[in-house]
C-alpha cells in the first residue's frame, strides 16, 4: 500500500457579474456534445487523427467541453430554502490534453477532466479551479507537468474571461 501527499493550489477569480451571467458565459465558452453520440464517435475513431476530429468538433471556443454538471445550490436550497447561495460544479476538459498527461502519469486520470466551481458569496461570484500542475508535481514527470501547466493556463484564461463578462 502506498500513499502520496499532494498539496493543491487553488486558483480563484471573483466577479461582480451575476451568477446567472457567469453560468451563461461559461455555457457559451465550452462545448456541450451529446455524450452518448460523443462516446460512440470516440469508439469508432480508428486513428488519432480521427479522434482529434471528434474531439475538436465537441469542444467550444475555449477548447474544452462539459462532461458533467452538479447543481449543489439546488441541494443546499432544499434544506435552507431560497436563502441558499447558488453553487455549481462543472466538470470540463479536453480528452486530447488528458491523454497527454495520463500516458506520462496514469494517476492524472484521477484529476482530469477538471472541476470548475462557480459559487455566490458576499463579495461576488467566485470561479475556482484546483491547478492540475499541483496535483501532478509530486510525480516528478516533467513532460506531464508541462502539459498540466499549459492546461492550468488555459483554464485560468477561461475563468478570467468568464468573470470579466467576455
Amino acid at each position: 500500500m502506498a500513499t502520496k501527499q499532494i498539496n493543491v493550489e487553488r486558483f480563484c477569480v471573483i466577479s461582480s457579474k451575476t451568477f446567472r451571467h457567469i453560468v451563461a458565459a461559461m455555457h457559451t465558452a465550452v462545448g456541450h456534445p451529446d455524450m452518448t453520440t460523443f462516446r460512440a464517435a470516440v469508439h469508432a475513431a480508428k486513428t488519432y487523427a480521427e479522434l482529434e476530429e471528434v474531439v475538436n468538433a465537441a469542444v467550444g471556443p475555449s477548447g474544452f467541453m462539459e462532461f458533467a454538471r452538479f447543481d449543489l445550490g439546488e441541494v443546499l436550497g432544499k434544506g435552507s430554502g431560497s436563502a441558499a447561495p447558488q453553487i455549481l460544479r462543472i466538470v470540463v476538459g479536453n480528452p486530447l490534453i488528458m491523454s497527454q498527461m495520463v500516458k506520462q502519469v496514469p494517476d492524472a486520470g484521477s484529476y482530469a477532466p477538471v472541476t470548475i466551481l462557480i459559487d455566490e458569496r458576499e463579495d461576488g461570484v467566485h470561479l475556482s479551479y484546483d491547478r492540475m500542475a499541483s496535483f501532478l508535481a509530486p510525480y516528478g514527470n516533467l513532460e506531464a507537468l508541462k502539459v498540466a501547466r499549459d492546461l492550468d493556463s488555459k483554464v485560468e484564461i477561461l475563468l478570467m474571461a468568464v468573470a470579466a463578462g467576455e
